[in-house]
């Protein structure tokens, strides 16, 4: 079985407060964008009862028992007792922290075609409530279209959005940001005030009306420690509005920054060569 998990774009980014849990609360507009890893599982007949995992492409940081594919077979493994020994090959094609998903995508695409190809009968709920023990941005990828998610990135609420006509140019930098001390640079409020309701709303219409209004509305709250500490993602996103960019953003709290562009303007971009460059139609 073989299959191909996305990664995704945050359309404003806001950090409401931090909860009693530890987590933070935040409001944001997630997007699925068509760049995308490979992922194989077959049946491991040796007799195991483990994952035996195998990498290509983009090298992968941290030990392999936190993979969050291998960590999605083991949730599966503890309630489904039967479920056999695999084999898994990830082929790496998202660039690692840089506010794209990668990993989240992979795990939580694992546990959907785990549920798929061994017929465990998992309903939607029950995939969700699985991916969020992986990470609080994994339970996107269960759904995977366009949606308001506040919380910590769990709660969903599905939007109409289409950026059919434009193209997307992503730009990685080779720089991987650190979420935790991205998160520990920031001044944050209280979570329950008018203003959280309020950047909702406006999050909400600001998404749902034109494209050349975004610029100036909406936001990302990581962008100002983050361009302080890396100038070079800052001046990624200079360039992309030099070259006609009607909306340009870093995604999640980085490295990784982004430009919308009307589908008959794409410019010609020189980047130095260590910089991923993909362009995608969306």
């Amino acid at each position: 079985m073989l299959f191909f998990p996305n990664c995704k774009i945050n359309l404003g980014l806001k950090i409401t407060g931090k909860r009693a849990d530890g987590y933070h609360n935040i409001e944001t507009v997630f997007f699925p964008v068509p760049l995308r890893d490979a992922i194989e599982i077959i049946d491991n007949n040796a007799s195991l009862e483990t994952v035996e995992f195998t990498q290509s492409g983009i090298a992968l940081d941290g030990l392999q028992n936190d993979n969050l594919c291998i960590k999605a077979w083991q949730l599966l493994k503890n309630d489904f007792p039967t479920l056999p020994s695999i084999k898994l090959h990830l082929h790496k094609a998202i660039p690692t922290g840089a506010g794209l998903g990668g990993g989240s995508a992979d795990g939580s695409f694992t546990l959907v075609y785990l549920n798929q190809k061994y017929s465990l009968n998992l309903s939607e709920n029950q995939l969700l409530a699985y991916a969020l023990q992986l990470g609080s941005d994994c339970p996107f990828f269960i759904i995977n279209i366009p949606c308001l998610a506040t919380g910590r990135g769990e709660q969903f609420q599905p939007i109409q959005l289409s950026l059919s006509g434009y193209r997307l140019v992503l730009v990685n930098p080779g720089i991987h940001v650190n979420t935790r001390w991205a998160f520990s640079q920031l001044t944050l409020t209280e979570p329950a005030t008018n203003n959280t309701v309020n950047f909702k709303q406006s999050l909400s219409s600001i998404v749902s009306g034109s494209i050349d209004q975004w610029k100036d509305n909406l936001t990302n709250d990581f962008e100002m420690p983050v361009f302080e500490k890396f100038p070079i993602i800052q001046s990624i996103k200079e360039t992309l509005y030099e070259k006609g960019a009607l909306y340009a953003s870093m995604s999640g709290s980085g490295s990784s920054v982004y430009g919308i562009f009307k589908d008959i303007d794409i410019p010609s971009l020189n980047f130095p060569n260590h910089f991923l460059i993909n362009y995608s139609a969306l």
